[in-house]
């Protein structure tokens, strides 16, 4: 069997205390987060997060070692936000919340998407939130094996979703949706003529508010994932 241990911020010893800079981690952890949201993942480097705190490198190397543990610290930041009202005897609704929970989370962080996942989440928000999910879901009868299939089928869903209308949004931000449906002009027409199905459907679809269409998309799709988790309840 391999030795290899688990690289996390939050497993390796602190340092010692004295010598410690006067920068604390919380300062360190605040700053990244508003270059992340500012700028998204590529906008964050120890040497602009320095720059960011009028710091030097060495105030930032003595809480973290790499760019990697900067990015554990912030994601568990971040996940404080994320709710999970207890089951009280509906799952379901517990669920829901849950997710919506969540997926207003990674809107207002999108650089989060394609983090979840690299590795194990053991930080003390995300381990609350885990606790209290499991709680949910196992109200629901859920246990084992199934217990987790049933979390991670919500999880993804809500990751995928809201990664996605994040991206949207990013990309047609300043535009809305009818604008943009205008602003194809000649390319619909030719549509018409070649896929008159997809030319009526981008029409009647992509006319309406983006919020409301990524509302009512989001809204279809959790309840099917949780339709199809109450079929499979033990």
């Amino acid at each position: 069997m391999s030795d290899k241990k688990v690289a996390s911020v939050w497993v390796r010893p602190e340092r010692a205390r004295r010598g410690r800079p006067a920068l604390s981690r919380a300062q360190i952890v605040d700053a990244a987060l508003g270059l992340l949201d500012a700028e998204g993942l590529d906008g964050l480097s120890m040497r602009r997060l320095g720059t960011r705190l009028n710091s030097g490198a060495t105030s930032v190397y003595w809480h973290v070692a790499n760019k990697d543990e900067l990015l554990e610290l912030a994601l568990d930041q971040v996940m404080a936000e994320v709710e999970v009202p207890a089951a009280g005897g509906d799952w379901r609704a517990s669920a829901t919340a849950y997710a919506r929970s969540l997926r207003a989370m990674i809107h207002r962080h999108p650089w989060t998407v394609t983090l979840f996942g690299g590795r194990p989440m053991i930080g003390p928000n995300a381990t609350r939130v885990m606790d209290e999910v499991l709680g949910a879901f196992g109200a629901a009868g859920f246990t084992g094996f199934g217990l987790e299939y049933a979390l991670s089928a919500v999880v993804d869903y809500v990751i995928g979703a809201a990664g996605s209308e994040a991206s949207w949004q990013r990309g047609q931000a300043g535009t809305s949706s009818a604008d943009w449906v205008r602003g194809l002009g000649p390319y619909l027409a030719e549509l018409d003529a070649e896929r008159p199905a997809l030319a009526s459907h981008i029409r009647e679809i992509w006319l309406k508010e983006t919020g409301d269409v990524l509302e009512g998309r989001f809204a279809f799709g959790l309840a099917c994932v949780l339709d199809g988790l109450e079929a499979r309840r033990p």
